[in-house]
């Protein structure tokens, strides 16, 4: 197939698109910066510098490409783009990438329209995010917390735009867990070492992880076997932070965490920090080891953690 893979350079893509090349597909990847079209030609794609925040820009970079599928890839939360994490203000960490989001998802929609693609893949979110009622453990059936009155609500928008568009043309949503792997957990690892990401309260808050190279692998099955609908790409073990932060610290050869009051998070990193190491819910892989036939190269955040977090 000839797939269009908006995002091309960003840390799944820079996994995903020689995935796809090396099964055979005619690939097309985008990045913001001329400087990365080598990167994409060293992985065996053909380069465009594409703006997904400018309709005539994605419109003139879809067209050349003639794709069969397109596969929404973009996002600009890396230090380079969005400065460092800042929980406490989570709207404005994410600004950019809530754009690509919505209006970026727009700008591609419309362009496949204008080229005759009926295939759209996109990238949605599915860590700690799951409702906060009933188990700890959410579905594709749940629905997901708009988290109102946190300063991430203005993300659950964004990601509520993005599937109803795309679930709107009938394309796909990939709700990533937490991604990790190299370049996608630095600045957490760089937090945890300087003893600056502590557990909260009790950390009873759940959160579902993911690795780089089996969100990649997930999303090839996807694009390859016509997937429709949303599917969560997490491993087999959503966890407590309680158990994944220290596991993680130790990984990384770290100190333990600090445990600190909920009072005191909240004062330091703000609401939805505390909401997500008290309350949040992680989600089941089992529709996507079902109807894709994924087999995850670590099943666990344990696995992962401790041998391929660098």
């Amino acid at each position: 197939m000839r797939i269009f893979v908006a995002g091309g350079t960003g840390v799944l893509g820079r996994r995903l698109v020689p995935l796809l090349v090396a099964n055979g597909h005619q690939v097309t990847a985008t990045t913001t910066s001329a400087d990365k079209l080598g990167d994409v030609e060293r992985m065996g794609a053909v380069g465009v510098v594409m703006d997904g925040l400018d309709a005539a820009s994605v419109g003139t970079a879809v067209a050349a490409a003639r794709p069969d599928v397109i596969v929404n890839q973009m996002t600009a939360i890396s230090v380079a783009h969005a400065g460092k994490p800042d929980l406490k203000h989570m709207d404005r960490w994410f600004g950019l990438t809530n754009r690509l989001r919505t209006e970026g998802t727009d700008h591609l929609l419309a362009a496949a329209a204008a080229s005759g693609v009926t295939r759209f893949v996109a990238q949605g979110y599915a860590a700690w995010n799951g409702i906060r009622e009933g188990g700890w453990v959410k579905t594709e059936d749940d629905p997901l917390d708009m988290l109102d009155g946190l300063p991430a609500h203005a993300n659950s928008l964004a990601i509520q735009h993005l599937e109803d568009a795309v679930l709107g043309v009938n394309g796909t949503v990939l709700r990533y867990g937490a991604l990790y792997g190299p370049g996608a957990t630095d600045d957490q690892v760089e937090l945890i070492r300087k003893r600056q990401y502590p557990l909260v309260g009790k950390s009873t808050g759940y959160s579902s992880w993911v690795h780089l190279d089996d969100a990649a692998s997930a999303t090839a099955l996807a694009i390859e076997q016509d997937a429709r609908g949303v599917f969560d790409i997490v491993d087999d073990e959503p966890a407590p932070a309680s158990q994944w932060l220290p596991y993680l610290a130790a990984a990384a050869g770290a100190k333990p965490p600090m445990r600190v009051p909920v009072w005191v998070a909240r004062m330091m990193a703000g609401d939805t920090a505390v909401m997500m190491m008290t309350e949040g819910r992680g989600f089941s892989n089992a529709k996507a080891k079902r109807e894709l036939g994924w087999t995850l190269r670590y099943p666990s955040w344990r696995d992962g953690f401790r041998e391929a977090l660098i």
